[in-house]
């Protein structure tokens, strides 16, 4: 039978397979739909560039930055000024002046070591005569802000000086092999040297009390003498450390061992010191109130001003009490049979007080019931009897007395503020040691250690 060949085309079928259409209408509403999303974000990142521009020119730019600025919103004050710098083409004298308004801001926003950036970008942009003065007065205060005063007295010797051909601070003190320490970083050693060990003061101490106490500390290496001996440390120890280096002893197990206890020791100060400084604030009204709370504490003793004559022999001490008595004048007998060079000269008279209550008095030493004496006796005159002591004999005048007293706040108050933070830094320290023995599961068996039941171990 015979069979022809069929050449048409099948009929497509009705209802065909429709999911490749579906599919290609997804990817094209999915790439819409990221494309409005990502021009939405652009929109609203104020950083990404040319969208400002797409939406507010130069000027408009420059008047939101000057509004955020007086709202006092600087930090992005800064940000707009910048897109401003961006978008615009400004002569150097513009640019400086832009400059000098992101500088002042950023000072304002506390952050000082961008606001000494952007006051030396100013400078370099273009030379401002009738702004210089604010420029350097604005130098100042920051530096002053960030504690960095080595950095500062250089700065302003630099500003002041008619020296442009080198910079202040710049004489060689010391060199190591290639190594040249300059004078200004010898100071800015001294001054690092004084912030770590005001950094144990710093939870409980104002930035306005540790600046002032590292000025004061800062003084102590005044003299070349005092920069002399620093430096001779600072080298001596550099010295040591390279050979150290060079001998390899950061290899040794001994060395690792000891190094090891020291990161210890060295990062769990730091987490106790984060934690005094995160959690201690003691303010003005903290510290009067523990003064009224603890007033007893804080009462000076009756106190007593004398003189005295000491002498080698009894016979010599009568001889002396003698001619007291019959109304020769104090000094005059001090300066004729006295033995003590320190005060025989000045009438015989102490210059420390006698307190009462104390069992040693200044001058003299120790004397069973010689304070309590001396507090029995009308002011000028005479103990009764010569004192026995271990020196020899002591004639004693009281000269003066003072009744104990109330110390006032202002006296006490720097007093007050250590036993304060020393309380609450003992608290503070408790309570997290305590914290992280529970946090990390900690059991000590005391029972093992010949110890009674196993119980909550103060940590100091």
């Amino acid at each position: 039978m015979e069979q022809k060949l069929d050449f048409s085309l099948p009929e497509k079928k009705k209802n065909s397979n429709i999911l490749p259409k579906i599919a290609l209408f997804m990817l094209l509403m999915i790439l819409l739909l990221c494309l409005g999303i990502a021009a939405k974000v652009g929109s609203l990142n104020p950083g990404s560039s040319g969208t400002v521009s797409s939406v507010a020119n130069a000027e408009q730019t420059k008047q939101l930055a000057s509004k955020l600025a007086a709202r006092g919103l600087y930090a992005p004050a800064v940000k707009v000024w910048q897109q401003y710098l961006d978008q615009s083409q400004l002569t150097g004298e513009q640019n400086a002046r832009v400059l000098y308004q992101m500088a002042s801001l950023l000072e304002k926003a506390e952050k000082f070591e961008l606001a000494i950036e952007y006051y030396y970008r100013c400078e370099m942009a273009a030379k401002l005569d009738d702004m210089q003065k604010d420029i350097n007065d604005g130098v100042k205060r920051s530096f002053e802000s960030l504690g960095r005063f080595s950095a500062l007295k250089y700065e302003m010797m630099d500003r002041t000086s008619y020296r442009s051909d080198e910079p202040a601070g710049a004489e060689v003190v010391a060199e190591i092999g290639t190594q040249k320490i300059m004078l200004s970083q010898l100071d800015g050693l001294v001054e690092e040297q004084i912030e770590k060990q005001l950094a144990q003061y710093a939870a409980f101490m104002s930035a306005e009390q540790l600046d002032q106490q590292k000025k004061q500390m800062l003084t102590q290496f005044a003299t070349a003498q005092a920069k002399i001996q620093f430096l001779q440390g600072y080298i001596a120890q550099e010295v040591l450390y390279r050979h150290a280096l060079d001998e390899g002893l950061t290899e040794k197990d001994e060395v690792k061992k000891t190094l090891d206890q020291l990161r210890k020791s060295v990062l769990s100060q730091q987490v106790i010191t984060d934690a005094l400084t995160s959690k201690i604030n003691i303010t003005e009204s903290d510290i009067q109130t523990y003064y009224q709370a603890n007033k007893e504490k804080y009462i000076e003793p009756a106190k007593a001003k004398i003189s005295h004559i000491l002498v080698d022999s009894e016979d010599k001490a009568k001889e002396a009490k003698s001619k007291l008595d019959t109304g020769e004048d104090f000094a005059e007998v001090a300066k004729q049979f006295s033995i003590d060079d320190a005060t025989k000269d000045k009438g015989g008279i102490i210059d420390t007080d006698v307190k009462k209550g104390s069992s040693v008095v200044a001058g003299i030493g120790q004397a069973q019931g010689l304070v309590e004496k001396i507090f029995a006796t009308e002011v000028g005159k005479v103990l009764t009897e010569p004192v026995r002591t271990d020196k020899g004999f002591e004639i004693v005048k009281v000269e003066s007395k003072q009744q104990a007293r109330q110390k006032e706040f202002d006296e006490v108050a720097q007093q007050v503020l250590r036993e304060l933070n020393d309380n609450k830094s003992q608290e503070v320290q408790q309570q997290l040691i305590k914290k992280l023995m529970d946090e990390y599961e900690v059991v000590i068996h005391t029972s093992v250690l010949g110890g009674n039941e196993p119980k909550e171990v103060e940590q100091k």
